[in-house]
C-alpha cells in the first residue's frame, strides 16, 4: 500500500485504533516527550496532539512506535516480508529462454519504481514564507530532555546534492533551532552531508540545503536507511521501490533540489563552507546519553513550504526502547539479503535495542571449518554503517538472534572467556562517549559458535593436544535459579547479583582511579566466581535486576579494547564511568533523565490528556 502523505497514514491508524487525538493544552517542551516517551515503551498508540502552546499547528508523534506499525508503513505484513521483497528483486533469473526472462517482468517493474517523478503542483509548497517572514519559532518544535541545547527537529528529512557528480543524498540528521532563520546541521564525519560540505568548500560555493519534514512513511523511514554507494539508488528510489510507487517530487521555491511534494514542512537554505561553525547540543540522544555540546555547521533558511494545513511529525530518542528500534529492525530485515550475498554463510542477524543500534550486532551461521566466526565478524566490520559495531557474537545457525536472553546463554556455554573471544580497532559512531578517540576505539568478537577440534586448543597448541581441549563444564547455577547470596562486599558495590548462566552483575559507585580494575581482581579470586564467565560492572545508576539496563550501560560506557579484561576464567566488563585519573580526559555525559517536574505534571494531568489509564 503507497500512502499519499503522513496524514493518509495517520487517519489509516486512527481507524485501526491506533492513534489518539490529544485536545488538551500541551507544552512543546518537554511534556510531549514524558507522555510520548510512555507510549512507546509499553506498544502504546500514535498521538496526535491538536492543541500545542505557541504554536498553530498539531504536533504527531509515535508513528512508527511499534514493529507492526512499521510494517503497515512500509507496504508489508510482517518485516521479515522486506528481505523477501529484496530478495526477490536481487535474485534476477536469466537460462536464455523466454520464459526465463519473462520471469524477471514483475521484478523489472518493480525496479522501474526507482527513479522519483517531477510533479507540478505540490501540496508542500501551497503557502510560502520567504525572506523576513521566515520564523522558525512558530514551527511547533519540541525540546525533548531537561538538558537540550534548545529545540531539535527530530524527523528531519536533509537534502544535499554531491557539488560535482550531482549525486543526490538523503539523511536524517538532527536540526537545531538556533533562531528564526537559522540552525544547526549535525553533519558528522562519515556523513554524506560532510563530504558535500568539503567538495563544495574547495570549489567556493554555498551547499544548497532543503529539510523535508513529513513525507509519507516510506520516505521518513527511507532516510534512516544506510544505503550502499551505488550510483542512482537513493532515498528517493528506495522509498519509490518500498511503496510500488514513483516518488513525487518538486523543484525547490528558493534552492535547485527536488524535494518531497507530499511533505508537510520544507525548510529551504544553504551552508557556507566559509562561515565558522556554531556551538550545537547538548542533545538527549539515540544513546540514551546526551551528546555533549560541539561545533557543526550553520544552516540558512532562505524560506519556508507548508501545506495549507499541515502536521508537525515529530519522534523522541532515549534511553531504549525507543521508536528507532523498529525502523533499525527494518533495515536488519531488508539488507539482510545483501549481507547474504556478500557473506553467503549468514543466517540472520539482529541488532537489540540495548546496543542502541551499534553497539551490539547478533549474527548467526552456517559454520563448516574453524575461524569462521572470524571471517564473518570482520567481513561485517566491513559492510557500511556496520563498521561503527562494537561487540559482535557469533552463533550456531539454530540459535535464534532475536532471543536476547538464549543468545548470552549460548555465550557462556560455547565462548570462553580469552580463547573464543578477540579485541580489535576501527572506526566507532561519533556519538560513542566511551571509546578511546573520537570516532576511533576498540570491538569485541565473541565466537559462540559450537568449536571444531582445531578451535579448543591454545595458540601454543599443536593440532594433537586441540583435540583432547575441551569447553570447561557449564556454569555453576544452570537451572538451578540464582547464584549464592554470600557474595563479597567490595568499595562502592552498591547492588550485585548472579545469574544461572553466569553472569556476575554490579552496581559501582566509583569514586577512584582503578576501582574497577580492582573490584574485578578481588571478584575473579572469591571463591564465588566459581562457574561465573563474564563480570559486568556498572555505574550506579544501574538496576542489577533489569538485564536489559545492565547491557545497554556496559555497551554504552565500554572501550572492548581497554575496558573488557580477563581475569583468570573470568572476562571483566567494566561499565563503570572513566575519569581523568585514568587518562580519560573527554567529559564524560549524563543518563538522560525527565525532571520529575514533568513527570508529575503528566501522572497529574493523564486523564486530562483523555490517555487510557493502561498506558499511563
Amino acid at each position: 500500500m503507497a500512502f499519499s502523505d503522513i496524514q493518509s497514514f495517520m487517519r489509516l491508524l486512527e481507524e485501526r485504533g491506533e492513534l489518539i487525538r490529544v485536545t488538551t493544552p500541551v507544552s512543546r517542551e518537554l511534556e510531549i516527550t514524558e507522555i510520548a516517551d510512555r507510549m512507546v515503551k509499553q506498544g502504546g498508540p500514535a498521538l496526535l496532539f491538536e492543541n500545542v502552546l505557541g504554536s498553530d499547528y498539531p504536533v504527531v508523534i509515535g508513528l512508527l512506535g511499534t514493529k507492526e506499525r512499521v510494517a503497515l508503513a512500509l507496504g508489508v505484513g510482517d518485516l521479515d516480508d522486506l528481505a523477501a521483497k529484496v530478495r526477490a528483486l536481487i535474485d534476477l533469473s536469466g537460462g536464455g529462454s523466454k520464459l526465463g526472462l519473462l520471469s524477471n517482468v514483475t521484478k523489472l517493474r518493480d525496479a522501474m519504481n526507482l527513479p522519483p517523478r517531477r510533479v507540478r503542483n505540490a501540496p508542500v509548497q501551497q503557502i510560502v514564507w520567504r525572506g523576513d517572514e521566515v520564523d522558525l519559532s512558530k514551527i511547533p518544535v519540541l525540546k525533548c530532555w531537561p538538558l537540550d541545547g534548545g529545540p531539535f527537529v527530530t524527523l528531519p528529512l536533509v537534502i544535499t546534492r554531491d557539488p560535482e557528480t550531482g549525486e543526490r543524498n538523503m539523511g536524517m540528521y538532527r536540526v537545531q533551532v538556533m533562531s528564526r532563520n537559522t540552525t544547526g546541521m549535525h553533519w558528522q564525519r562519515h556523513k554524506t552531508g560532510t563530504k558535500h560540505l568539503e567538495k563544495a568548500r574547495k570549489l567556493g560555493k554555498k551547499l544548497e540545503v532543503a529539510v523535508a519534514i513529513g513525507g509519507d512513511p516510506a520516505l521518513i523511514y527511507a532516510a534512516t536507511a544506510p544505503l550502499p554507494p551505488v550510483p542512482g539508488l537513493d532515498e528517493f528510489a528506495l522509498a519509490g521501490y518500498l511503496r510500488g510507487q514513483r516518488y513525487p517530487v518538486a523543484k525547490g521555491i528558493t534552492v535547485d533540489l527536488d524535494v518531497p511534494a507530499n511533505a508537510e514542512f520544507i525548510l529551504e537554505g544553504y551552508v557556507d563552507p566559509s562561515e565558522d561553525w556554531v556551538m550545537e547540543g547538548p542533545f538527549g540522544d539515540h544513546t540514551g546519553f546526551y551528546t555533549l555540546p560541539d561545533l557543526y555547521p550553520h544552516f540558512h533558511v532562505t524560506a519556508v513550504t507548508m501545506r495549507r494545513q499541515p502536521v508537525y511529525p515529530a519522534t523522541i530518542v532515549g534511553r531504549p526502547p525507543m521508536e528507532d528500534a523498529y525502523l533499525i529492525e527494518a533495515s536488519e530485515r531488508l539488507f539482510l539479503p545483501a549481507a547474504q550475498l556478500i557473506i553467503p554463510e549468514i543466517v540472520d542477524y539482529h541488532m537489540p535495542p540495548a546496543g542502541v543500534a551499534h553497539n551490539l550486532v547478533f549474527v548467526s551461521i552456517k559454520k563448516s571449518y574453524p575461524g569462521q566466526a572470524y571471517k564473518v565478524a570482520n567481513g561485517l566490520f566491513g559492510l557500511g554503517q556496520m563498521m561503527f559495531a562494537k561487540v559482535i557474537v557469533v552463533l550456531d545457525e539454530d540459535v535464534t538472534v532475536t532471543d536476547f536472553e538464549a543468545v548470552w546463554r549460548e555465550v557462556t556455554r560455547k565462548a570462553v572467556p580469552g580463547r573464543d573471544t578477540l579485541t580489535t580497532r576501527g572506526p566507532i559512531d561519533v556519538l560513542d562517549h566511551s571509546s578511546r578517540g573520537w570516532g576511533y576505539g576498540g570491538k569485541l568478537i565473541i565466537d559462540a559458535t559450537t568449536k571444531r577440534p582445531e578451535e579448543v586448543g591454545s595458540a601454543a597448541s599443536s593440532r594433537p593436544d586441540q583435540a583432547g581441549d575441551v569447553l570447561s563444564p557449564a556454569p555453576w547455577g544452570e537451572g538451578r535459579g540464582e547464584g549464592p547470596h554470600d557474595l563479597p562486599t567490595f568499595d562502592g558495590v552498591l547492588a550485585q547479583r548472579q545469574t544461572p548462566d553466569g553472569y556476575w552483575l554490579v552496581a559501582l559507585h566509583k569514586t577512584r582511579a582503578g576501582q574497577a580494575r580492582d573490584l574485578a581482581a578481588a571478584f575473579a579470586a572469591h571463591p564465588a566466581a566459581a562457574g561465573i564467565r563474564h563480570l559486568l560492572i556498572c555505574d550506579d545508576q544501574t538496576d542489577v535486576t533489569d538485564i536489559q539496563d545492565v547491557w545497554w550501560t556496559i555497551l554504552n560506557n565500554i572501550d572492548a579494547e581497554r575496558d573488557v579484561t580477563l581475569h583468570g576464567h573470568l572476562l571483566a566488563w567494566d561499565g563503570a564511568q572513566k575519569i581523568p585519573e585514568e587518562g580519560f580526559v573527554r567529559e564524560w555525559p549524563p543518563k538522560i533523565v525527565m525532571d520529575q517536574g514533568v513527570v508529575d505534571r503528566v501522572d497529574r494531568l493523564w486523564n486530562v490528556y483523555g490517555l487510557p489509564e493502561r498506558w499511563r
